[in-house]
């Protein structure tokens, strides 16, 4: 037998190109991650103006201890809320259908892919003291004063938490709970188990794994939140996400800043190895998929009802964002969106909102035009890694890690001098964004690329193409809807950065989000509406693009 040859080329051949391909994202995560990263460690521990008397609040001054132990239990609270919610929801995907499934699970998973300032935004114009709820209620005879008063209380900030986190804790119980061998339940019942014993002693132990993993995810979301926090909570309940923002802007202690951010990563990075760790055997409790269940009356009565709930609290708060924006003194009017193009305070460096639009689409745009290249190279860099494949995979999805305020803490503390001397610059915000987004890139193109067969590119080989006629040829035809999903998901997560924007955007580039922001800090109904308007337009675009999402990505209730 005649041995064929390896199409790729010798092992240290392969190899080589596997790190050519990683050189460029490798060097724009070094000189914009790790550089970063390594300036808040300075910063706070080794810097010229450093000193122990610079941390000493943090043990000494009981407040900073009392921001962390907040940021921990309300996330810890947000967790358990929110897993316990998604449990029957994700009881209800995984083992009913009915009609419009595809549309309901595609609705509430919405909030998950929203800006943090329009979720904020959107439950000010529900439950706030000018929202829909309190207006309606007012209506009522002997009702004077808004009867909803929540908020600035910790019930808006967990009720807002739930909201963004639900759908996803939803998908990925019920993605494995979908796949559980239906026969142990059946075993079960024969040995005389009731419904409530099966799912204890059965079905809770089998999916132990994903509702772990499930709120690893809604912990670390909730334990970095910024934008929910910064506008619903109020200084009352600052949380380490924004003490650091405050140390930073308002009293300029940049070391204090720092080591909360050190604290910060040491947090988020512990949960997301537990996360990674349990991911990979969230398939041992996989088995034969069971197959749609065919329940009784109050089965179905019952997941109506879940899916119902489920629908209003998803969309209750997105409509009453947009009727908020509609509504003004006078009743139903355009005025406030009539408005974007007027610079209501007359102030050179308080642009109008359409200007913050267009500042939002021109770094989106430029942002995602990094991304996908980045993301591909990353892909297919980390197809072709064999040793230390997983380590090099964490380091080039580091950015999921870091939040977004710390991120823009690195810059401002590092990105100040030459060769890199980019504080003064809008390029700064573009790379922002695009380290935020090209993972999202990455993964939505490393999925779809691991399931092409290889003897595909085998035969293109054996025909004579090279390996830039391969990509075109062959890999590019089944790659271009992970690409244009990858491109989507860029281009929205753009639009709505929120965080690192407001460190280091300057005042005369806000993005729509900081405008937002802006708007809602100022007194006037007017404002207020101008923030509702920007709000629904910021809350449709990044809607639109995840429909679009949705419609082409590979089908599965666990995967985004």
């Amino acid at each position: 037998m005649v041995a064929r040859p390896n199409p790729a080329g010798p092992p240290w051949t392969a190899r080589a190109g596997a790190w050519l391909l990683l050189a460029l994202p490798l060097a724009f995560l070094g000189a914009f991650l790790l550089y970063p990263l390594q300036g808040i460690i300075r910063e706070s521990l080794l810097g010229e103006t450093a000193s122990l008397d610079d941390l000493r609040p943090l043990w000494e001054d009981s407040y900073y201890l009392e921001r962390l132990w907040f940021t921990t239990w309300q996330a810890a609270l947000s967790t358990l809320l929110t897993v316990g919610l998604a449990l029957p929801c994700a009881w209800v995907l995984a083992h009913h259908e009915f009609p419009g499934k595809a549309l309901v699970l595609a609705v509430v998973t919405i909030p998950f892919v929203l800006p943090t300032v329009v979720v904020a935004v959107a439950f000010s114009a529900l439950v706030g003291p000018r929202g829909l709820a309190n207006a309606v209620l007012m209506e009522l005879p002997g009702v004077d004063e808004p009867p909803i008063r929540l908020f600035n209380t910790i019930w808006i900030i967990l009720l807002a938490h739930v909201f963004y986190n639900l759908a996803l804790a939803a998908r990925i119980i019920a993605a494995a709970w979908a796949n559980l061998d239906p026969r142990l339940g059946e075993v079960a019942a024969v040995l005389g188990y009731g419904r409530l014993e099966r799912f204890a002693r059965v079905t809770a132990p089998l999916l132990k794994a994903p509702i772990l993993a499930a709120g690893s995810l809604v912990f670390l979301f909730s334990f970095t939140s910024f934008g929910v926090i910064l506008i619903l909570g109020g200084p009352r309940y600052a949380t380490i996400e924004t003490e650091i923002y405050r140390e930073m802007v308002f009293i300029f202690r940049p070391s204090l800043a720092a080591a909360l951010a050190l604290i910060q990563m040491g947090v988020t990075f512990a949960f997301l190895a537990f996360y990674a760790r349990l991911s990979k055997g969230r398939g041992v409790a996989a088995g034969v998929a069971a197959s749609p269940a065919r329940p009784g009356r109050a089965g179905r009565l019952v997941a109506a009802s879940i899916v119902v709930a489920l629908v209003l609290f998803t969309v209750a708060p997105l409509l009453a964002l947009v009727e908020r924006s509609l509504h003004g003194a006078a009743g139903y009017t355009l005025e406030f969106y009539r408005s974007l193009g007027e610079n209501t305070r007359n102030q050179a460096l308080f642009v109008t909102p359409f200007q913050a639009a267009r500042n939002s689409v021109m770094f989106a745009a430029s942002a995602t035009a990094l991304a996908v290249p980045l993301g591909m190279l990353t892909a297919y860099g980390i197809q072709r890694v064999k040793r230390g494949a997983a380590l090099v995979e964490a380091l080039l999805l580091m950015p999921l890690g870091v939040s977004a305020i710390t991120l823009g803490l690195g810059f401002l503390v590092t990105l100040d001098e030459p060769p890199l001397e980019l504080r003064a610059s809008r390029w700064l915000i573009v790379i922002a964004h695009t380290l935020v987004a090209y993972p999202f890139v990455a993964r939505a193109i490393s999925g779809q690329l691991r399931a092409i067969d290889p003897r595909l590119r085998e035969a293109a080989r054996t025909m004579g193409e090279s390996s830039v006629g391969v990509f075109f040829r062959v890999d590019l035809p089944l790659l271009w809807r992970a690409i244009v999903v990858g491109a989507v998901f860029a281009f929205a997560i753009s639009m709505g950065e929120f965080g690192a924007t407001l460190l280091i955007a300057r005042p005369e580039w806000p993005t729509l989000p900081l405008a937002i922001f802006r708007y809602l800090g100022q007194p006037g109904a007017l404002n207020y509406g101008q923030a509702l308007a920007m709000s629904t337009i910021l809350m449709s675009v990044t809607a639109a693009g995840f429909l679009v999402i949705d419609r082409m990505r590979i089908r599965g209730l666990g995967t985004f």
